[in-house]
């Protein structure tokens, strides 16, 4: 099939190249001359495992392209994906300027049928916005196109992965027509019949659930999926701190609980709380969307809450042990979100740095991966070759994001360099009782 994709960024880029992978010719559209221009020459404007050899790939053999020009890239695509940015506004609502801009333009340009699939995360009833502005910018022909909503559940960090092998494909559409194209355009992953680029052998071998809704209920789907996901980390951060207060141990609490399979271990991890640019804006999103609707949602309200007052409790607890933080050298292990990414927006890291900064401490960071963006976003930062020179000197070392080559450091070595040995692991990466026999001062978080 002839796809268009528009919008580069973490959902456009990786559904653009696995769907290129499986089989389609792909066209993918970015207003953003500066990242065309970096895609063409064949670097990668972000990083995710795996995605830099499939587009080399995919390029090589013809069946993935990049181009500023939108008309260029819808002429021959029977199928449009709509994944621009929804970043949030200052009252919590999604800025859909984006989204409208693109179903015009679409409207405009199209000259055959196309089918106009929202990819990006957007609030229920965006799908009859974009039919309307199709029709009414495409001179009002009801033939002409069929919008569906194909809600994606990418984790930043395995983006390839769980496109290529997910646990389900929802399609959200009002035509038979749209159903039996997005049906052919996922065919070979439903059925698992590509050559998987990441296993040597698909590690499942059964069909993928390919649910079909309404166009509302798979807008509703990704958003309500996102907000649980955050309350099962707003829960178990809460359990955390009465686990502080009783002296239990947060990291067996969450096993025993994981082992019933109606709760699941997955995203029962205490610590410094969720970021990114998915969680905090979804969830911020859906709550406006219930507010418009006449309905108070206090319970994502305070999910949100929670996740806030987790910076707090890491700053509290440097405090009980430093007394003061000016002038205090901090080395901080981890700037991106979390691990296997580069991503920074909305790190629980940042967050933590902007306190410490703001009370007058100097900071030593390091990250295997976001130390470019992280000199971009923060220029004042102190930035290290290596987590040993971000140790060296410090009065305390923060855990901020769980990378596995944190997990295997020489921490006899750490233990050395620094000042004071001070950790406040708000990962809880490392495990309490052997850090406290090295000779750590050591604080987790609900441990």
């Amino acid at each position: 099939m002839e796809i268009c994709i528009v919008g580069t960024g973490y959902v456009g880029l990786v559904t653009g190249t696995c769907l290129a992978e499986i089989g389609h010719r792909v066209v993918c559209v970015d207003d953003d001359l500066a990242k065309i221009a970096t895609l063409k020459r064949g670097e990668m404007p972000i990083f995710e495992p795996w995605l830099d050899s499939l587009v080399a790939r995919n390029r090589r053999e013809g069946r993935l392209s990049f181009t500023a020009d939108l008309k260029e890239g819808i002429e021959t695509a029977t199928v449009i994906f709509i994944c621009v940015g929804t970043p949030p506004l200052e009252d919590g609502d999604a800025d859909l300027s984006a989204v409208e801009q693109v179903a015009r333009q679409i409207g405009e340009l199209a000259s055959a049928y196309k089918l106009v699939v929202e990819k990006s995360t957007v609030p229920v009833q965006t799908g009859m916005w974009i039919d309307k502005t199709l029709k009414v910018y495409g001179g009002g022909g009801d033939e002409r196109f069929d919008v569906a909503s194909n809600p994606e559940f990418l984790r930043e960090g395995s983006a390839v992965e769980d496109f290529l092998h997910p646990d389900r494909i929802v399609v959200g559409v009002g035509h038979p027509r749209a159903e039996r194209l997005l049906r052919e355009l996922y065919e070979p992953i439903v059925r698992r019949t590509f050559t998987c680029p990441i296993h040597s052998k698909c590690v499942d071998a059964r069909s993928v659930p390919f649910l079909v809704t309404d166009i509302t209920s798979a807008e509703l789907i990704k958003h309500a999926s996102n907000s649980f996901l955050a309350t099962k980390i707003s829960f178990i951060n809460s359990v955390a701190d009465l686990c502080e207060l009783v002296g239990a141990d947060i990291a067996l609490v969450a096993e025993g609980m994981g082992l019933d399979r109606r709760i699941g271990r997955n995203f029962l991890n205490a610590g410094l709380g969720f970021g990114g640019f998915c969680f905090p804006k979804d969830l911020q999103a859906f709550v406006k969307i219930a507010e418009k609707c006449g309905y108070d949602f206090h319970l994502l309200q305070e999910v949100d809450r929670i996740n806030q007052s987790r910076i707090s409790q890491a700053i509290k607890k440097l405090k009980n042990e430093l007394w003061i933080l000016k002038e205090k050298v901090i080395g901080v292990w981890g700037l991106a979100f979390k691990p296997d990414t580069d991503d920074v927006r909305y790190s629980p890291a940042f967050a933590v740095i902007g306190r410490l900064m703001a009370e007058g401490a100097i900071v030593k960071a390091y990250d295997p991966k976001a130390m470019e963006k992280a000199r971009q976003q923060l220029p004042s930062l102190i930035c290290c070759r290596d987590p040993y020179e971000a140790a060296s000197g410090a009065d305390a070392l923060v855990v901020a994001t769980e990378w596995k080559e944190f997990a295997g450091l020489d921490l006899t070595r750490v233990k050395s360099l620094m000042r004071r040995p001070l950790m406040l692991d708000g990962r809880n990466l490392f495990d309490r009782q052997a850090m406290k026999a090295m000779g750590f001062e050591y604080l987790g978080m609900g441990r």
